[in-house]
């Protein structure tokens, strides 16, 4: 018998699980039901597409039984099996659990964090809520050997040699005194029909019933085995037979999520193909959604046969919050991962998806407000890197992204905010940086307000990379003589150093030629820290504000690509405007004393990088020169 240690992070998800999450703890149930569902997957897929297992004799099936006496629960399949490395990598290493996202993720609230387990991959472990031990009897598929491995959830945990009779898992939970309300038939009913109706193999229940005699006394009692959950393919069976009802708790399942989901879109097609697909949009985004390493939402199967759940190629990497099942007739069931990614029939299943999936967006958008904000509030900059990657989506895309704006307090569209354009506008301005209420209050927007122009509020991180490679918004309208007329809008950034000239001010020549001394003065003090210093036609009321070249990434999307990992990137210089006629500046006018010169000077450029909400990169040489400058 070997003796193992647990990874100190698993311990600490046994401890937070079984001290912590106990008030949801029937979900132990759903999770190992979950993990015999792939198993089995995972067999059935071998013994149709590859010739070593095509010789098992396979009748996938899940069996759960119970003894009240010895206070224990079995979940047992026939599936693929582990063997003894399987068993420490799977059962014991936090690389294969998910063990250190999850911990990071907890919130503090027991139902929410419950919810999380499947989530993470960590769906074993819940079993420590309800049993003190637990034993693992497993034989893996093609090999002879069945290994043991048994914890208490405390330590580590033991492995030693076994025997089964066929390959598959059998976990043997040995419930505490709270645990042994699943030692139930009713109970173990109730949970499977809710969680878990819709796995596709079989689940049998084995328990004693009592027989009576005339009199109403006890006799004795028969083993019986029922079958308890429906266990059909779900998206293969028409929509007119499924309730929302059916739709959820197939969700709840495949998903891993106590909530409804917030959206389903269920399609069957016929013809030069033939599948089906149903897919889910989450009330929530995915606690990886932003991650490199997501987990993609999407399984393919083919005739039914699972193939995979790990393939990023299914949808689009923008469209990875979708959840949800691919069902092709026509693909080959031995199809490789290597050639899934270059298959024809695959990338038109996937051309087609993501246009339904669209249409049922545009369709939530226009007929279902509530439902639209909540997707807008989740998933608005996934649809925003579709912008930027979907190319041959990109017109029906940037009908959906939406934007916060200076005219209303709601989300707004591009068709929105040019059906609310002046008549004599030209161009859809908007402002990128860091968040809402600073971009609000910038300097930059004073001479848009004065004219009363809209101004699109860009807040997102990627709004610096995406909206750029947009240059217009295109907008098709039916024409008076019913063919379709086209308009276009060009997208003009407010923080660039040419915008001004859209604002149909003149150049005062005079003001100028007043305000040169001055300009000079500050270009000699700040000297390299700016790329010039110039007269600005955009301020109203500040002193000074910065802008960035037309041909520069503005200082955010700058420090954006560094944080990145971008070692390459050229220092980024902005371009300082100041406001001629505020005091501060006049001031300047008939002072010659060089330190305070500098002093004026440095802090009109840190401060107008605070209010874009900028770091400044030396914060205590900024305080000493604001207070030099208050003591005069």
């Amino acid at each position: 018998m070997a003796q193992h240690q647990f990874q100190t992070e698993v311990s600490r998800l046994l401890h937070l699980i079984i001290h912590s999450l106990y008030s949801n703890r029937e979900i132990f149930l759903r999770e190992l039901v979950s993990n015999a569902s792939d198993a089995l997957d995972k067999l059935k897929y071998l013994t149709v597409a590859d010739d070593a297992y095509k010789s098992i004799n396979f009748d996938p099936r899940i069996d759960i039984s119970f003894n009240k006496e010895a206070k224990t629960l079995t979940i047992s399949d026939n599936g693929i099996g582990m063997n003894e490395a399987d068993l420490i990598d799977s059962l014991g290493t936090i690389a294969r659990s998910g063990t250190k996202a999850f911990l990071e993720k907890l919130a503090g609230d027991a139902k929410k964090d419950s919810n999380l387990i499947g989530q993470f991959g960590v769906g074993f472990y819940s079993a420590f809520m309800v049993a003190d031990k637990i034993d693992v009897i497993s034989r893996k598929a093609g090999e002879d050997a069945a290994w043991k491995w048994s914890s208490d959830g405390k330590e580590g945990f033991e492995i030693e040699g076994a025997s089964r009779d066929s390959q598959g898992s059998t976990v043997i939970l040995h419930l505490t005194d709270e645990g042994t309300e699943y030692t139930n038939r009713w109970s173990i009913e109730n949970i499977i029909k809710r969680y878990s109706n819709h796995v596709a193999f079989p689940i049998y229940l084995t328990y004693d019933e009592k027989e009576w005699d005339e009199k109403g006394e006890e006799k004795g009692s028969t083993t019986k085995t029922d079958r308890i959950n429906s266990g059909t393919a779900l998206w293969r069976r028409a929509k007119s037979e499924l309730q929302d009802e059916d739709y959820n708790e197939f969700y709840k399942q495949l998903g891993h999520d106590s909530d409804a989901p917030l959206h389903y879109i269920h399609s069957k097609a016929e013809g030069s193909l033939e599948y089906a697909t149903l897919f889910y949009i989450p009330q929530k985004a995915p606690f990886d959604l932003y991650n490199v390493d997501y987990k993609p939402g999407v399984k393919l199967y083919v005739k039914r046969v699972f193939i995979t759940d790990d393939d990023k190629e299914l949808m689009p990497t923008w469209l990875r919050f979708v959840k949800g099942i691919i069902d092709s007739e026509d693909l080959p069931l031995n199809v490789s991962r290597e050639i899934l990614q270059q298959n024809k029939i695959l990338l038109n299943i996937k051309n087609a998806s993501v246009k339904k999936l669209l249409a049922e967006f545009k369709h939530m958008a226009e007929n279902d407000s509530e439902k639209w904000e909540t997707f807008v509030s989740q998933f608005n900059r996934p649809l925003k890197e579709g912008l930027y990657q979907d190319f041959a989506n990109r017109d029906a895309i940037q009908e959906l992204v939406r934007f916060k704006s200076t005219a209303v307090e709601k989300w707004t569209s591009f068709a929105d905010y040019v059906g609310r354009m002046k008549s004599d506008q030209k161009h859809i301005y908007y402002i990128t940086g860091g968040d809402e209420k600073t971009l609000k209050a910038s300097p930059l927007l004073e001479a848009y307000r004065a004219r009363d122009i809209e101004v699109l509020i860009m807040d997102d991180d990627i709004d610096d990379l995406v909206i750029p490679t947009l240059h217009s918004y295109r907008k098709e309208t039916p024409g008076t003589d019913g063919k379709t007329e086209s308009q276009s809008w060009e997208l003009k950034a407010v923080n660039r150093a040419g915008a001004d000239e859209e604002l149909g001010e003149k150049q005062d020549k005079a003001a100028e030629k007043e305000a040169k001394p001055v300009i000079e003065k500050l270009k000699k003090a700040l000297g390299d820290r700016v790329k010039e210093v110039k007269l600005s036609r955009r301020l109203h009321d500040s002193p000074s504000c910065i802008v960035a070249d037309e041909n520069d990434p503005s200082i955010q999307m700058a420090q954006m690509l560094k944080a990145m990992g971008q070692t390459t990137m050229p220092d980024i210089k902005p371009i300082l405007e100041v406001n001629g006629e505020h005091p501060i500046v006049t001031a300047l006018k008939n002072i010659d004393d060089e330190e305070r010169i500098a002093d004026t000077a440095s802090v009109l450029l840190d401060q107008a990088l605070l209010v874009e909400g900028i770091k400044l990169q030396d914060p205590a040489d900024f305080v000493k020169r604001l207070n030099r400058l208050l003591a005069k």
